[in-house]
């Protein structure tokens, strides 16, 4: 069950990157939400599959997610709901996925 909040992200990162690649010719946003993206699917797969590391590299993520959103929000001064999105996105994926990193590790 917790690989389908990384196979969303990397779905909807893939799309958002392409697109905003073709709306501004912004080669940045395709390689982040692409390589993003591949990296949650990864995530995904490996949590899927039961192996080491997949809630920790979608923790990782989650946190570049939202390391990457906080300075275009406070760039935009929270008005564009691109960078808004992205930030909701990672605080919430960033806080599921600590849950389950401790719930795996330490059995809470």
């Amino acid at each position: 069950m917790a690989e389908h909040p990384s196979f969303t992200l990397a779905g909807l990162l893939a799309v958002g990157g392409t697109a905003g690649y073709v709306r501004t010719r912004s080669t940045p946003s395709l390689i982040a939400g692409l390589g993003l993206g591949a990296s949650y699917a990864y995530a995904g797969y490996l949590i899927k599959g039961n192996k080491d590391y997949g809630t920790e590299l979608a923790l990782g993520n989650s946190i570049f997610l939202l390391g990457s959103a906080v300075p275009r929000v406070i760039k935009t001064r929270a008005r564009a709901p691109v960078p808004l999105g992205l930030a909701a996105a990672g605080v919430l994926a960033t806080y599921y996925y600590q849950k389950k990193v401790r719930e795996f590790r330490y059995g809470v």
